[in-house]
C-alpha cells in the first residue's frame, strides 16, 4: 500500500509522456511533413491524433487489466508466444537506442554553436552519460526534472501559437497589416495532392512517437486503474491540441516555399515576420527537448530490459531485483555509447541507414499493441476491463492495424526512408534467427522455469477488475520479498 501512495501521478505520467513525445522530431522534423503536404498537413495530424488515440485505448485496456513492467512486450508474448515476444522487445530497444544515440548527435551539434572549441564526440558522451545516471534516480525523481523539462517545451509551443495570433492579427511594430490570413488565402491547400498527405505520415507518426513509455510506467503508478486512463486522455487532449494549433499557425504564416528541412520552422516563420532573435531562443528550446525525450526513453529502455530479462531472454547478470532497473539503464547507456561511436567512425551514408530503422521499430511496436490486444479481447470474448475497453472495436482496430501497415509500406516511397525499412526488416528477421538458434541450442530443462511459470500465469489477460488487483498486489508482494 505504501508503494501505491508514492507511485507516478496522472500529472507526472502525462508529463513524463509528453516528454518522451515532444522533441526535435516535432521542433525540426516537422519541416519534412510541411513540405511535402504543405497546409494538408493538418489533415495527416489529426489523422496521426485518431490512430495514437486508438493505440493508447489499446494499451490502455491492457495494462489496466494487466500493469505489468514489460507493457506491450508481455502483452505481445500473451497473445502470440514467447518469439514474438522477444523480437518485439529487442527490436524496439535495438531501434530506441540508435534512435537516441542520433539525439545525442542532435545536441551536440546545437550545443557546438555556443561552444565551437569542443569536439561532437565530448559533447555525446558528456550527455549520454549524463541522461544515463540522472535516470538512476528513480521514477518519482524523474518525473519532477521531466514535468520542469516538458513543461519548457509546451509553453514555447504556447508562445508561439500567441505570436503567430498577434502577428495574423496585424498587432505590434514588426509588422503591418494582418500578415497571416492573406498569405494563408493565397496558398494552395493540397499542393502535393493525396500523395503529399500519404507522404507526410511517416514524419507525422515520428512527431507523436514516444507515447509507449506511458504502458512502460505503469508498474510505477500507484492506482493503474485509475491513473493510466486520465493520463492517456491528458496526453491525447494536450498533444494533438497543440500540434495542431502550431502546425495550423505554420501554414498561416510561413509559406511552403520557404521551409527548409535544416531550419526549425518556428524559427524561419518568426523570422519572416522580424522576430530573428528568437532563433536563439528556439535552440535552447530544442537542446531541452531533445535531452528531456532522451531521459524519458532511457527510462523506457530500462524497463524494456529489465522485462526482457526478466523472462529470461538476456544473460542472467542482467536480472535486476530492485524497483529500479539500474543494469537495464545502465546497459542501455553503453550501448548509446556504442552506437555515438559507430555513427562518428562509420560513413554517414551506412549510420542513417541504420538509424532510420528506428522509425520502422516503433511503428512496429504500435502494430504489435494493437494486433496484440485484438487477439487477447478475441480470445475472451470481451472486453479485457469492464469500463476501460476500446470503442468501436473489433472495427478500429482493423483501421488502425490497416493504417499503420499502409503507412510502414510508404516507406521506400519518400526519400531516405526505403533505407530504414529495409535496415528494420533486418533486425525483425536478425532477432527472428537470435531466438531460433537459441531455442535449438538450449537443453528443455535449461529453459527458464521461473519466466515460464509466470508467462503461464498471465497466458490470458484477466477480466474482472478484482483479478487484475490481485495480481497487482502478488507482483509488489514478490518484489517486496525480493528486496
Amino acid at each position: 500500500m505504501e508503494r501505491q501512495k508514492k507511485g507516478l501521478s496522472v500529472w507526472g505520467l502525462t508529463m513524463l509522456t509528453l516528454g518522451t513525445v515532444v522533441g526535435g522530431s516535432f521542433f525540426l522534423g516537422s519541416s519534412v511533413a510541411i513540405r511535402a503536404a504543405g497546409p494538408s498537413v493538418l489533415i495527416a495530424y489529426a489523422i496521426g491524433g485518431v490512430l495514437v488515440y486508438l493505440i493508447l485505448s489499446a494499451l490502455s485496456e491492457m495494462t489496466v487489466a494487466n500493469p505489468v513492467s514489460g507493457s506491450f512486450r508481455m502483452y505481445t508474448e500473451q497473445a502470440f508466444g514467447r518469439g514474438a515476444g522477444f523480437v518485439v522487445g529487442w527490436v524496439y530497444w535495438t531501434g530506441l537506442i540508435l534512435a537516441m544515440s542520433s539525439e545525442a548527435t542532435a545536441v551536440s551539434f546545437l550545443l557546438r554553436v555556443w561552444f565551437p572549441g569542443l569536439s561532437l564526440g565530448l559533447f555525446g558522451t558528456l550527455i549520454i552519460v549524463g541522461v544515463t545516471l540522472l535516470n538512476l534516480l528513480g521514477a518519482q525523481r524523474l518525473s519532477k526534472l521531466e514535468s520542469g523539462l516538458a513543461a519548457v517545451k509546451l509553453l514555447a509551443i504556447a508562445a508561439f501559437i500567441i505570436l503567430a495570433v498577434v502577428i495574423i492579427a496585424g498587432l505590434g511594430q514588426a509588422f503591418s497589416g494582418p500578415a497571416g490570413l492573406p498569405a494563408g488565402q493565397s496558398r494552395e491547400w493540397m499542393p502535393g495532392g493525396i500523395s503529399g498527405i500519404a507522404g507526410s505520415m511517416l514524419m507525422v507518426m515520428f512527431t507523436y512517437a514516444g507515447f509507449e513509455v506511458l504502458g512502460l510506467a505503469a508498474s510505477e503508478t500507484g492506482n493503474p486503474s485509475v491513473t493510466i486512463p486520465k493520463a492517456i486522455r491528458n496526453t491525447v487532449v494536450l498533444l494533438v491540441g497543440l500540434y495542431i494549433t502550431a502546425i495550423l499557425a505554420l501554414s498561416m504564416l510561413l509559406p511552403r516555399s520557404r521551409v527548409s528541412e535544416d531550419v526549425s520552422p518556428f524559427v524561419s516563420a518568426l523570422s519572416l515576420y522580424g522576430l530573428g532573435w528568437t532563433g536563439t531562443v528556439m535552440n535552447i528550446v530544442l537542446v531541452s527537448a531533445i535531452l528531456s525525450t532522451m531521459l524519458a526513453s532511457v527510462f523506457g529502455l530500462g524497463r524494456m530490459l529489465r522485462s526482457l530479462a526478466d523472462e529470461g531472454h538476456t544473460p542472467g547478470w542482467m536480472r535486476d531485483r530492485t524497483d529500479i532497473p539500474y543494469r537495464g539503464i545502465l546497459v542501455s547507456g553503453g550501448a548509446m555509447l556504442a552506437a555515438l561511436a559507430l555513427g562518428l567512425l562509420l560513413p554517414q551514408g551506412i549510420y542513417l541507414f541504420l538509424v532510420s530503422s528506428g522509425g520502422f521499430s516503433l511503428l512496429f511496436a504500435y502494430g504489435l499493441i494493437l494486433a496484440s490486444h485484438y487477439r487477447l479481447r478475441k480470445r475472451h470474448g470481451g472486453p479485457l476491463v469492464r469500463q476501460h475497453g476500446m470503442r468501436g472495436y473489433p472495427y478500429t482496430s482493423w483501421l488502425a492495424i490497416a493504417s499503420l501497415i499502409a503507412i510502414i509500406a510508404s516507406m521506400p516511397l519518400i526519400p531516405g526512408q526505403g533505407g530504414g525499412l529495409a535496415a528494420g526488416m533486418l533486425l525483425v528477421v536478425l532477432f527472428t534467427t537470435l531466438y531460433a538458434v537459441r531455442g535449438r541450442t538450449r537443453q528443455r530443462g535449461e529453459i527458464d522455469t521461473t519466466a515460464k511459470t509466470r508467462l503461464q500465469r498471465t497466458s490470458l489477460l484477466p477480466v474482472q477488475p478484482e483479478y487484475a488487483h490481485a495480481e497487482m498486489s502478488e507482483e509488489l508482494t514478490a518484489e517486496q520479498r525480493r528486496e
